[in-house]
């Protein structure tokens, strides 16, 4: 790269500093379970794989309102980015508290069907931490479609700022709790549950008073407009169904885990905070490429998203590689820092070592999809998704870890394999360059105006 745009990394410092500080936070909280013991490190797991289900389904509504309010943003339109914003976020949380009574009503059957082999122990903590998670739905779809719709608009900072402040409590919360309430896994649960309905409140607050660009009003009245729920869904949609099909791939591959014993789901929940904290600049920069490409698109300057998006996954790349480098030395000392338990830190520093292999690939695979979302392109990501996600890591994950005997890292290399193959695809795609027809605004104002 010959030069450093200004404009992304201004953009993406912020989200950086927030993913950063959000991982960490995680890996506290990981850790401090960890110390209660295996038990409750592997139901707060097992109980995780489920909720980030639907936390990404979430994370996935909040896209299509972020893509369109950006688009109008591009266009110089406040009115119609605060009409988008009103029409995403009471959508949004409709959709999550019907969910939110569904998975009340349905939990037991619902662990008992996907977790049903494991030790009483670890099946009553599980029991305990969703329980008291599930209600936290509605919250963080707020926090989701609040944050998405300011970083959208071109804020990065204000959510950065809400999101440290909550990871605070989160972690102080749960020490509290934990240690000194002596509550263990609900203790857990409660410090995260109040968090997020903190994080939630702060952030709304925040559209309430309203920004230069962006302000919710009129809180009372609301009426569905289908000429800007459209568009939302449009994006939000197949980003959802995609998100579905991902996570839904990733908790059948947790079933398998579940199967191999309490200390593989524990060294299973450690890789997979530490293959987070990896992940951070790449995180960072995928929204970054969902917030510029939809502004660029939403000008109209297709040329421009095209050469931005390039940027941004090579950077990415660069960045990740970096990162998994630094970390690979050290693939056997994180570990245990969350337990002293060797045959958990040995499984999960084999993991972290092949993780730390594969993780250049992850932009091609991550940020370049995210960027063509950003153009209104979610039908192809989301049936690359389905393809790379169930022919590649359930199946190749099953066949490598369950059938040939590999275990935990088999179950990862079919992970792999995923990346490889999507990343490809999607490079194809960008290549060939059709997802630069599809401009979601302007199919907006056309059914707006009809």
């Amino acid at each position: 790269m010959k030069f450093i745009r200004k404009d992304i990394i201004t953009m993406t410092l912020p989200i950086l500093a927030e993913q950063l500080f959000v991982m960490s936070m995680g890996m506290v909280n990981t850790m401090m379970a960890g110390h209660i013991g295996k038990e409750a490190v592997s139901a707060i797991g097992m109980v995780d794989s489920v909720n980030n289900i639907f936390i990404a389904f979430f994370s996935a509504l909040a896209i299509g309102g972020m893509v369109v309010v950006a688009q109008f943003i591009g266009q110089g339109n406040t009115k119609k980015a605060n009409e988008s914003m009103k029409q995403a976020l009471y959508s949004g949380v409709f959709i999550t508290l019907i969910i939110t009574l569904l998975m009340f009503l349905f939990k037991e059957p619902l662990i008992k069907l996907l977790f049903g082999s494991v030790d009483y122990e670890v099946m009553h903590s599980t029991d305990k931490y969703l329980s008291i998670t599930l209600l936290t739905y509605p919250f963080i779809t707020i926090d989701l479609i609040c944050n998405g719709i300011l970083r959208g608009a071109g804020d990065t900072k204000t959510p950065m700022k809400i999101t440290i402040f909550m990871n605070i409590m989160n972690v102080a919360f749960t020490f509290s709790f934990i240690n000194i309430v002596k509550l263990g896994v609900t203790g857990a649960a409660i410090g995260i549950a109040l968090a997020r309905v903190i994080g939630a409140l702060l952030v709304l607050s925040v559209l309430l008073r309203g920004s230069k660009i962006i302000k919710l009003t009129e809180i009372k009245k609301f009426k569905p407009n289908k000429g800007l729920l459209t568009p939302i869904f449009s994006v939000g949609l197949p980003a959802s169904v995609e998100s579905l099909v991902f996570n839904g791939g990733k908790l059948i591959t947790q079933i398998y885990i579940v199967n191999m014993g309490t200390a593989v789901i524990a060294a299973n929940s450690i890789t997979n905070s530490i293959g987070g904290m990896i992940n951070i600049p790449g995180n960072a920069l995928c929204v970054t490429a969902t917030a510029l490409v939809g502004q660029y698109m939403g000008r109209g300057d297709s040329k421009e998203a095209e050469k931005t998006l390039a940027y941004i996954t090579k950077l990415a790349t660069v960045a990740l590689t970096i990162m998994a480098l630094a970390v690979l030395p050290f693939s056997r000392i994180l570990p245990s820092l969350y337990t002293s338990d060797q045959e958990i830190v040995n499984l999960s520093a084999h993991v972290c070592r092949l993780y730390s292999i594969f993780t250049p690939v992850w932009a091609i695979s991550f940020v370049l999809p995210s960027g063509l979302k950003g153009a209104g392109d979610g039908k192809y990501t989301m049936i690359t998704s389905f393809i790379g996600m169930w022919a590649f890591r359930v199946t190749m994950g099953y066949f490598i870890g369950v059938t040939l005997h590999f275990g935990l890292a088999g179950v990862w290399m079919g992970m792999f394999i995923d990346w490889v193959v999507r990343g490809i695809l999607y490079f194809i795609r960008f290549v060939r360059g059709k997802w630069k027809n599809r401009v979601v605004i302007q199919r907006m104002v056309e059914t707006t105006s009809a």
